[in-house]
């Protein structure tokens, strides 16, 4: 005979393609994982309308705090393109546990993870890395502006919608540090230079790169990257400015 799964056991849910969730929802495909959660394309059946759903584990959520810090967020960010909308939040019993997840836009496009790995050499070469740092310096620095903050940047929960000249880039997910302090700014920042360094190739390429893309990523040393960006808007006006030898 199975277990049942306690709400604090549950560490995935592994909904297959097809899926049928509180009547309403099709599964489609598992976009992402992390902490929290996870996160679904799904379809709604009435309308045949996609979005995005994220499944909370409840030893995560408890009494739904994270939930509604999460949706109150993106409701506060609804203004900031850089930010998927939110629709609506809903609950299914998994197991005999109610699990809450949250309802928002689908956009197309892919993770810059895996667009990296397509890449030759698995990598952006420096005018296209540029790129992406200056599209995700636009977008944080919104976030930023408003009192926010994202708190857990990666190239795994970061779309890529559109991607030539410049980025279109959108965040499938933020994560519930607690209330917005300067430490969750900083971090925003030194995120996105491990995001560009990751996006240049890594340790292995980093020797070869030319010395402005090692003047950004400063070793990766948050002590320096600090110095010389304390915000994301700096940051950008940096990359706007910034001289070529």
């Amino acid at each position: 005979m199975a277990l049942t799964p306690r709400g604090n056991q549950i560490e995935e849910f592994n909904f297959s393609p097809g899926r049928i969730l509180a009547g309403k929802y099709e599964v489609v495909s598992l976009l992402g994982a992390g902490w929290e959660g996870e996160v679904y394309q799904i379809r709604e059946r009435a309308t045949g309308i996609e979005r995005t759903a994220k499944f909370f584990f409840p030893k995560r959520n408890v009494r739904d705090k994270a939930l509604k810090f999460y949706a109150r967020k993106l409701h506060k960010l609804r203004h900031c393109p850089f930010v998927i909308q939110y629709h609506t939040q809903d609950t299914i019993v998994y197991h005999g546990i109610p699990v809450s997840f949250l309802v928002s836009e689908f956009v197309e496009g892919e993770l810059l993870s895996s667009l990296l790995q397509r890449q030759p050499g698995k990598r952006f070469m420096p005018f296209q890395a540029l790129h992406l740092l200056h599209a995700l310096t636009n977008g944080i620095e919104g976030i930023h502006r408003v009192g926010e903050y994202h708190g857990d940047l990666h190239s795994d929960n970061i779309i890529v919608c559109r991607y030539g000249l410049g980025f279109e880039l959108k965040l499938l997910d933020m994560f519930h540090w607690g209330a917005p302090s300067a430490q969750n700014i900083q971090d925003d920042v030194v995120s996105m230079i491990h995001i560009f360094y990751e996006a240049l190739g890594g340790k292995k390429h980093y020797a070869r790169l030319p010395g402005e893309m090692k003047s950004i990523c400063s070793g990766l040393k948050r002590s320096l990257i600090l110095k010389k960006f304390k915000t994301a808007g700096k940051l950008k006006i940096y990359l706007e400015t910034m001289q070529w030898e």
